[in-house]
Order: structure tokens, then C-alpha cells, then sequence
């Protein structure tokens, strides 16, 4: 009992990643829902099997938040908004991949560092993911300011620091 317990926590992804996924790979080609489930099974090489109960629901969710939309031929394809959503997710991701990168250099303490900074950064882009749909486009305006303001400033501090 807790060995199934252990391999389905083990297993999972993390919380907001399936939306991302699903925005990332509608960026390349439109796909129908079945065609988002083959996927992400082919790409995680059978670890990952999102069921139909999470995929479905998901996308309705994309779709009221026109991130998404529906063809004719039933196949789901990403917004222009969806795209922009896509990029800043983009950019955190760049932002995390180069703090980490640091942090991992440094032994066990960056390891530490690192852990919860994925933590973070994991709730901050489930919490913005979900509202970005009600976000105004002012505020979306500052978050892309803040976003690009804060890849600045690691441009700027990883020239600086020189690990050996």
C-alpha cells in the first residue's frame, strides 16, 4: 500500500505543469486532446500518462481563458495571447535554468539554495498561470517589465561571478 502511494507521488509532475505543456506543445502544432495525452506519454517515455480527466478539463479551462482554441476539425491550437502567456513562461524558465546553473556550483549549500528556489518559482508560475487570464493588461505590462527587468540584472551578476 505505501509502495503505490510512493510511486504515485514519485511519478507525478508537478502542480501547473500540465498547463504549460500543453501551451508548449500546441506552440509547435495544433493537436486534438488524445494527441496531447500520446505525447506526453512518448516524451517522458511512458513516466508521465495524463489521464483523459485531467487533460479535458484543462483544456476547457484554456479555452475560457483564450489561451486555446478549438478547430473545426476538433484539434486545439494556441492564441495569441496563449503565445505571449508561452513567453513569459519562457523567460522565468531561462531565469531559473541560470540561477540554478550558479547554485549547483556551488556544492551542497547551492543544492539547498536550489531546492527551494524550485519550490518558489513552481508556486509563483502556478499562482501567475492561473491568473494571468484576469490579469489587466497593465498589470501584464509591469509582470513583463519585472520579467525582463530581472533577466537584466542576472545578465549582469552571472559576468560577475567566476566559480573555479
Amino acid at each position: 500500500m505505501t509502495s503505490d502511494w510512493l510511486q504515485r507521488v514519485a511519478s507525478s509532475v508537478p502542480r501547473g505543469f500540465s498547463r504549460y505543456y500543453i501551451l508548449e506543445l500546441l506552440q509547435a502544432k495544433p493537436h486534438t486532446g488524445k494527441e496531447i495525452i500520446d505525447a506526453a506519454v512518448e516524451q517522458s517515455e511512458g513516466r508521465w500518462r495524463p489521464s483523459p480527466g485531467l487533460i479535458y478539463p484543462l483544456l476547457g479551462r484554456l479555452l475560457d481563458e483564450g489561451l486555446i482554441e478549438e478547430s473545426k476539425d476538433g484539434k486545439y491550437q494556441i492564441t495569441k495571447k496563449g503565445r505571449a502567456t508561452a513567453d513569459d513562461i519562457e523567460a522565468v524558465g531561462k531565469i531559473v535554468r541560470n540561477q540554478l546553473d550558479v547554485l549547483m556550483r556551488v556544492k551542497n549549500v547551492g543544492r539547498f539554495v536550489a531546492m527551494d528556489l524550485i519550490e518558489r518559482m513552481g508556486m509563483m508560475a502556478s499562482v501567475l498561470g492561473q491568473n494571468s487570464s484576469k490579469m489587466t493588461k497593465e498589470e501584464l505590462q509591469k509582470y513583463r517589465k519585472f520579467l525582463e527587468s530581472e533577466l537584466r540584472k542576472l545578465d549582469e551578476n552571472e559576468k560577475e561571478i567566476k566559480i573555479e
